[in-house]
């Protein structure tokens, strides 16, 4: 199932979609929300006529750098032994169509293309084998990144954590199991050309590696969402571009780029 966050005459609900042509796509409004039970109302509203919103707000956006050794080779770092975290605040997460607002503060922004776990249950020092158990399901992501900043500053705080830094979306997939994400297409776009191709199976670190790792030190919540790395092929935005995430078995995440105001 396909669950998405949406907005239609300042109501803000979820629902699933429905549908195979993107002109033809449905929301069955869902009662309630997806984290706990809940049920379709059977009520109807075409997806053009309402404005997406991030699937998920998370309490937390953990993200893992590094998780792909090529990505690392082309920026010259080592490959890491263990999982390499950092955090992604809540204010940092836009939805699709939404402005990534270049920060005033750099001037070589890059597009990274991943894809994202988003978390169904509170969870800590979960075993590999309950992994399965605590994830909702999959989204795309672009972990915006102020490359210049990045290098420049010890910590990535800034450089990754910047208002609009962490495009979600267009949904969340609830129906693939753990197999299937471990070796799902990951491609990018700027305006229409294709700068990241690459495998979730090329990931370092499996789904479970990562999840396992950060429950070992900390509690997730229900919506937070796991950033698992993005392939080799990151690079440049500018003002002005368009930029586009797809994932195979999840759909596609676009988003301009606009001057900060």
């Amino acid at each position: 199932m396909r669950i998405a966050r949406f907005s239609i005459d300042g109501n803000v609900a979820f629902g699933a979609v429905e549908g195979d042509k993107e002109d033809d796509l449905v929301l069955d409004i869902i009662k309630g929300i997806p984290f706990t039970d809940h049920e379709l109302s059977g009520t109807k509203v075409p997806l053009r006529k309402v404005r997406l919103l991030p699937p998920v707000l998370p309490n937390k956006v953990v993200a893992f750098g590094r998780n792909y050794a090529e990505h690392a080779r082309e920026l010259g770092n080592a490959v890491p032994d263990a999982p390499f975290a950092f955090f992604k605040p809540s204010t940092s997460v836009i939805g699709p169509g939404d402005e990534i607002r270049y920060p005033s503060f750099s001037q070589e922004l890059h597009h990274e293309a991943e894809l994202a776990v988003v978390i169904g249950r509170m969870c800590r020092e979960v075993p590999r084998e309950r992994v399965k158990d605590v994830i909702f399901g999959y989204t795309c992501a672009n972990d915006v990144t102020a490359r210049d900043v990045q290098k420049r500053e010890k910590q990535w705080a800034r450089a990754k954590g910047f208002d609009s830094s962490c495009p979600l979306g267009p949904w969340v997939e609830t129906g693939l199991d753990l197999e299937r994400a471990g070796d799902l297409t990951v491609q990018l776009t700027v305006n229409g050309e294709q700068r990241q191709l690459g495998r979730t199976s090329e990931m370092i670190h499996s789904i479970e590696d990562l999840i396992v790792n950060i429950t070992e030190a900390m509690t997730l919540l229900p919506g937070d969402v796991v950033l698992t790395g993005t392939p080799a092929g990151v690079g440049p935005l500018n003002v002005g571009d368009e930029v586009a995430v797809t994932i195979e078995g999840i759909g596609t995440l676009t988003n301009k780029v606009v001057k900060r105001g």
